[in-house]
């Protein structure tokens, strides 16, 4: 008899931003494959008898390929097995999620994607920054830093498409991601900000222009993970101070 395999947002860092259905399915798995990202402290609603495999993308560390991934789910699966594949912030928001599905489909595995919370929403908000705001910002995209292959993806066609611009998996290319808005035409003096470690108690961000945050961050020490949120609505963040989230530095582009 095959099992199934549910693809598992775990959210943007926070464990309790888990959904509850996520949480259900943890509590039924038989393997649990898991990403970097995802929060550690899930791994503990899994049963203790369930085999816990670190797939895991680092840099500078061995990782298992994204074939090998699905083949071990597949394999699992077909064997009886209920596996999640818990995956951080939402599984079909650059995180692959459409392949493993895919894999699961071609292999007539039974699978479930259990949507999760995106750190393209959660990382801006736990900053104070609404990614729209009425006046402000009434249309967003969300886009990554790193494309496939680790390349650095082409941002001319959404750089002045949109008024607020949500790059993920932006730490290591601050520098470049900027220029190249720059250099599509977005303006320099736009506010901007950097989200390092969003909703988790070592969360950190800093606001400045586009031209000057490569630079501020810098100063500020802030690298990977972190998410990049361009456009008016990043200064509303120090306006919404009061919002329950960890502190805000202060980093604007005159410091």
């Amino acid at each position: 008899m095959s099992g199934i395999v549910y693809l598992v947002g775990g959210g943007p860092g926070d464990p309790r931003l888990l959904t509850l259905r996520g949480a259900e399915v943890l509590r039924t798995a038989d393997v649990v494959v898991y990403d970097r990202l995802a929060p550690a402290a899930l791994l503990d609603l899994a049963p203790a008898r369930a085999e816990l495999v670190d797939a895991g993308k680092a840099p500078g560390r061995a990782s298992p390929s994204q074939d090998a991934i699905n083949a071990l789910m597949v394999s699992r699966a077909k064997a009886g097995r209920t596996v999640v594949r818990l995956k951080g912030g939402d599984p079909f928001v650059f995180g692959r999620g459409g392949e493993e599905a895919l894999a699961c489909a071609r292999a007539a595995v039974a699978c479930e994607v259990v949507p999760g919370v995106s750190a393209a929403i959660a990382g801006p908000a736990s900053a104070g920054i609404p990614v729209t705001h009425r006046g402000l910002g009434t249309t967003f995209a969300v886009v990554t830093a790193t494309a496939s292959g680790g390349a650095g993806p082409d941002l001319r066609r959404v750089a002045t498409a949109v008024d607020t611009l949500v790059v993920l998996m932006a730490g290591n290319r601050v520098d470049e991601v900027c220029e190249e808005l720059v250099a599509a035409g977005r303006d320099p003096e736009e506010p901007a900000a950097l989200v390092q470690w969003a909703t988790t108690p070592a969360q950190r961000s800093v606001v400045s222009s586009v031209r000057d945050l490569p630079q501020v961050s810098k100063r500020h020490g802030l690298g990977p993970p972190a998410v990049l949120v361009v456009g008016r609505v990043v200064g509303l963040a120090h306006a919404a101070e009061w919002l329950a989230a960890p502190p805000l530095d202060r980093a604007l582009s005159s410091s």
